[in-house]
């Protein structure tokens, strides 16, 4: 006899667990979320990562969560989740003392739903900036921001939100495409991000901060295809289209609203509860086992967030599904590698490129590295891969202590870095900790060049985690692969893990469901990889479909 029983047990405390348990909850399903680790949020966590006083997104920092569902469905505002939007979202500094900022068009109006609205003022002014290095990239822009009001946001969000359409049906985006008036190219689904960036801009500016920005959200280098329907949302990004936002306290206050939002409707959750096995009878998931030897049953199915390598191979048993899928589930390239971290300091950098634009120090995201595409793609990749980190860093940065105070004493910054670096199985742990402290004066030197004022004299405190770090901390992110799965287009949308299970579903298994980052629409805070596997569940079990009840399309 079992210790406990739910009609659904969900395995995996961060934030996808949790919004497919307040969906299934809020269904009427008694639910139940189960965690290996001491809390709950997985990847959206905060944490003092250099001194106390500094608080830190150690994984998941940038989101616009306002975007997702479950904002709307669950009042998350009113369960504490409290954002902030400032004023610019994120743009780029160069070598050249130029830089691009982007003023976003879509501001959000209404904070507690999220909803946006077009301000043409703040369009003219990004033209009026991108102009600056090109008049053809400002009508590019002019173009794409055109298309994307008027076609692609639609299209993007229904791929976004909505399960993966099986082979043979083309989802919205891919209808777009055979419609020559759409402005999307086909042959684009095919082009790595250093041909997009060359086929769309003019401008080395424009170019580099395309191949910064696709690697960002995709979470790729240079030379690998991200296909169609991320470059919708990679060319939104790049443009200032859509809004940014900070999450007051960091982002685990999401989780703490999600929580909040299942345990008010009567869901569960233990933390310190790792399964061993998920039990598998007649070829149907009945319910788990902890490493404890506790028993949980699940009446109607079993949710799984973790990889679906782990999933597949430790939790299930190879004898449980034929021999292709278990083939595949061992052969999930799981590749991109990153150095993530924080500085505490002083004082904010002071960038020279603010000659340029002084907004510039107003911006809450900031990338900066070489006007040199090329170098992107032909060297970036290599000396990261040989090194641990390339000899010109291109870094991706965010400061949120402007907006939100919590984050740093008063008067005092932290701020995120990523440098895309190896996987982590390239190096050995005592070599990972000599490359971490040599990265650390190649960090600084360099973004003294920038920024003047970043000097070690203005550091209070600086860690980061390499790949290897990251793979021990989430041991669902093999190799260090914080996107759970590399985000190429041969692993992406209908093929996301792969095309057996890309429909949140383990064949032969009845009553057991996978989702979390490894799945459409990949990894990246506030996708809808949860949302649409409820969707899925929701259709097989007769249960509420709350888009439909308020009229949306996804």
């Amino acid at each position: 006899m079992a210790d406990a029983s739910y009609d659904a047990v969900v395995i995996g405390g961060g934030h996808h667990g949790l919004v497919v348990a307040c969906y299934l909850q809020d269904a009427g399903m008694s639910t139940v979320v189960l965690e290996r680790q001491h809390e709950l949020g997985g990847a959206m966590c905060g944490d003092e990562y250099t001194l106390p006083g500094f608080l830190s997104n150690p994984c998941a920092h940038s989101t616009r969560f306002y975007i997702h569902p479950a904002y709307n469905d669950f009042k998350l505002p009113e369960k504490g989740l409290d954002l902030v939007f400032p004023e610019l979202s994120e743009g780029m500094v160069f070598d050249n003392e130029k830089c691009l900022v982007p003023y976003h068009c879509y501001p959000v109006v209404d904070k507690a739903t999220g909803r946006t609205e077009f301000d043409p003022k703040r369009l003219e002014k990004t033209f009026a900036q991108i102009a600056r290095f090109s008049e053809r990239d400002a009508e590019t822009i002019r173009y794409i921001t055109e298309m994307w009001t008027k076609r692609w946001r639609d299209a993007w969000l229904d791929v976004y939100y909505n399960p993966p359409a099986p082979w043979g049906e083309k989802n919205a985006i891919e209808q777009l495409m055979d419609d020559p008036s759409s402005g999307i190219e086909p042959v684009w689904q095919f082009m790595t991000i250093y041909r997009l960036a060359y086929d769309l801009y003019e401008s080395p500016e424009m170019r580099s901060d395309f191949i910064r920005t696709a690697q960002k959200s995709c979470i790729l280098h240079a030379n690998e295809v991200i296909g169609i329907d991320q470059l919708l949302g990679v060319i939104a990004l790049g443009a200032g289209i859509t809004a940014h936002s900070i999450v007051i306290g960091g982002t685990h206050a999401i989780t703490h609203a999600l929580q909040k939002a299942l345990t008010m409707m009567g869901g569960k959750f233990f933390v310190s509860s790792e399964i061993d096995r998920i039990i598998v009878e007649n070829e149907t998931a009945k319910g788990v086992r902890l490493l404890d030897g506790t028993e949980i049953e699940a009446k109607k199915l079993v949710v799984s967030t973790v990889d679906p390598t782990q999933t597949i191979v430790r939790f299930i048993g190879e004898e449980h599904v034929s021999h292709r899928i278990a083939h595949r589930a061992k052969t999930i390239d799981y590749g991109v590698g990153v150095l993530w971290g924080f500085v505490a300091m002083h004082e904010a950098p002071n960038y020279k490129a603010a000659a340029w634009n002084p907004d510039l120090l107003d911006m809450p995201k900031v990338l900066w590295g070489p006007t040199d595409p090329d170098y992107q793609r032909h060297k970036s990749q290599a000396e990261a891969y040989v090194y641990g980190y390339p000899k010109r860093l291109c870094i991706n940065s965010g400061r949120d202590t402007p907006w939100d105070p919590t984050r740093a004493p008063k008067g005092k910054h932290i701020i995120a870095f990523e440098q895309f670096s190896a996987p982590a199985s390239y190096f050995s742990e005592r070599q990972w900790i000599k490359i971490k402290h040599e990265f650390f004066d190649h960090l600084i030197k360099q973004w003294g060049e920038y920024a003047p004022n970043m000097t070690w004299d203005n550091v209070i405190a600086i860690n980061c985690e390499s790949s290897y770090d990251t793979a021990k901390r989430n041991i669902n992110m093999i190799e260090g692969d914080t996107a759970v799965g590399k985000m190429v287009a041969s692993q992406m949308g209908r093929f996301r893990p792969f095309p057996e299970i890309s429909r949140y579903k383990i064949p032969p298994i009845k009553n057991l469901y996978l989702t979390g980052a490894a799945t459409h629409h990949s990894g990246g805070t506030g996708r809808g990889n949860s949302y649409n596997c409820y969707k899925v569940i929701a259709g097989d079990l007769g249960l509420r479909k709350i888009w439909e009840e308020k009229g949306r399309r996804y």
